[in-house]
């Protein structure tokens, strides 16, 4: 399947992954933590960690995280960056075939994540290992491209359309509204937050060409249309001088409580 080899993907190249992917803004997690009603030492189950871009935030507001992370790479780096918070761990498996501990958990997070779980457990499984009155909470980030959005992000676009590339450009930030829970989600979940966060990341040239490198879209080309989109990308940053890049995302976070 598809969705299966491109999720397991992300660990090939873990250390890339860690350094350039995006990381939500602080208030998200603070309006998490608020929104989900959780407080210190609660018990909180985070779907598909990576290198611990949520679980880090999320550990340092007290929370006892345990991040399931299917890549070993991945898995690795997020235990190192987690070593001075005891009460957080990592396991290396699959959410889906993950054997829980028998307590209930407060809340169920998935940040960037949520999409690579199999559609027939996405919610039902979450709300299996809630306390009843626990939280689900999906989080996560949109590229965005601004009006005033440099020259590049626009002239890219070209490079997308030569290799075939699916999905349409980013939309402006005003553009990307709050993500909901689908109707499927209904049953079990009770939507009482939806936000959304715009923010910026400043990127060099090598380490844009490094995030493009490691996202699922750029993946699910294959290896010839791959290398000729890199190959082209790298080109036009290159006859700009490797300008220093700004990238603008937006940030969104949704809490249902399981009915």
């Amino acid at each position: 399947m598809k969705r299966e080899i491109l999720r397991a993907g992300f660990d090939t190249a873990a250390e890339d992954y860690e350094r350039t992917r995006p990381v939500c803004p602080p208030s998200l997690f603070d309006d998490l933590v608020e929104r989900a009603g959780l407080r210190a030492g609660d018990r909180v189950i985070e779907i598909g960690c990576g290198t611990g871009q949520a679980t880090v935030p999320l550990a340092e507001r007290g929370l006892a995280v345990t991040a399931v992370e299917l890549g070993a790479g991945l898995a690795a780096i997020a235990r190192e960056r987690l070593a001075a918070f005891p009460a957080a761990e990592v396991v290396t498996c699959a959410f889906e075939d993950w054997s829980p501990p028998d307590t209930p958990a407060a809340a169920v997070v998935a940040v960037n994540s949520l999409h690579w779980v199999d559609p027939r457990l996405r919610y039902s499984r979450p709300a299996e290992l809630l306390r009843p009155g626990g939280a689900m909470a999906v989080a996560g980030c949109f590229w965005a491209r601004p009006a005033g959005a440099e020259p590049f992000w626009t002239d890219v676009q070209e490079d997308y359309r030569a290799v075939g590339f699916e999905g349409d450009p980013p939309p402006p930030p005003e553009g990307i509204g709050p993500w909901h829970f689908p109707p499927e989600a209904g049953g079990l979940f009770e939507e009482v937050a939806s936000l959304r966060y715009p923010f910026q990341v400043p990127y060099s040239a090598d380490d844009y060409l490094t995030n493009l490198a490691t996202q699922s879209g750029t993946q699910a080309l294959g290896e010839e249309r791959r290398t000729e989109f890199l190959t082209r990308v790298r080109h036009r940053l290159e006859s700009l001088g490797h300008p220093r890049l700004t990238a603008t995302f937006v940030g969104y976070l949704t809490v249902g409580r399981r009915r």
